[in-house]
């Protein structure tokens, strides 16, 4: 996600984002300094104007506690390391000589069935195992 792009996903990541942190019983001027954000900035992020660039999120999710991964799961958004871990183990998959397509397509089956049933599985995982079988 781009800082300044806003999305549909980003006004949920925001509403999220601004109900943490009224638990938290925090100003929003409290909360950016200890963020180390602009008042401003944040403003703009829980209005959904804005979404927050991955280090900004991470920066929110350590004032609030939390993962920056529990923030995008509570806003029902795939987390940009998520889609990289996925991508690059298919890659190199997809892109190692020695195997066949049959293998390929065995290995990327395995994978995703790893990857289905792990404790971190959500949802959001089984896109992988679509883009997969789209390859």
């Amino acid at each position: 996600m781009a800082a300044d792009e806003p999305r549909g996903s980003a006004t949920t990541l925001g509403e999220i984002i601004r109900q943490q942190r009224e638990l938290a019983e925090l100003s929003m001027r409290q909360f950016a300094e200890l963020a180390g954000i602009s008042n401003p900035y944040l403003s703009q992020i829980e209005r959904g104007l804005r979404a927050p660039s991955e280090h900004v999120l991470e920066a929110i999710a350590r004032t609030l506690k939390v993962s920056a991964d529990t923030l995008y799961a509570q806003a029902g958004v795939k987390s940009p390391s998520a889609d990289a871990e996925d991508s690059a183990v298919l890659d190199a998959i997809a892109e190692d000589p020695r195997l066949t397509a049959r293998q390929r397509t065995a290995l990327r089956e395995v994978y995703d069935a790893f990857v289905s049933t792990s404790p971190r599985a959500s949802a959001t995982n089984r896109g992988a195992k679509n883009r997969s079988r789209a390859r």
